[in-house]
């Protein structure tokens, strides 16, 4: 069997103290996420972070930095999913974007909030990344290559 990590992107994205979400359906539960996904043939990381926070959630971003660059396997399935997860600023929402199937759609909350829905967290890298945020883990987004 070889062993092959999936490679995902994930946006950490803050405005006055709430952090945007997404809530989604997996295998028939509702689950909360940060805006995330899989990146996809001849695409960067960080255009992998700005396509999937917009398929997601409908706002359009910026990035400004890397939060961190964690692995993650998921005891449900045995998949390992290394992740990096950048810093955004939210732009603008599109009202009329059409978000992906799965997706109920984008959620803001507080630190506080999100830990007392742990039970419905996607993973634990939800909070933990949180809290890293905002403990000040903060890394250039230079330190992420944008080659093909």
């Amino acid at each position: 069997m070889t062993f092959t990590p999936h490679v995902t992107v994930a946006c950490i994205i803050e405005r006055d103290g709430q952090f945007l979400l997404v809530r989604e359906r997996i295998d028939g539960e509702e689950k909360i996420n940060q805006p995330a996904g899989h990146l996809e043939a001849n695409e960067t990381l960080q255009e992998a972070a700005i396509r999937e926070t917009l398929e997601e959630t409908g706002w359009h971003i910026t990035l400004s930095g890397v939060a961190g660059i964690d692995l993650y396997t998921a005891p449900a399935n045995g998949v390992t999913y290394a992740r990096t997860t950048f810093i955004a600023t939210a732009l603008k929402q599109d009202p009329d974007a059409v978000l992906d199937e799965g997706i109920i759609g984008p959620i803001w909350l507080t630190r506080d909030e999100i830990a007392n829905r742990q039970s419905e967290l996607r993973s634990p890298m939800v909070l933990n990344i949180v809290d890293q945020y905002l403990a000040g883990r903060r890394y250039p987004l230079e330190v992420v290559g944008q080659h093909r």
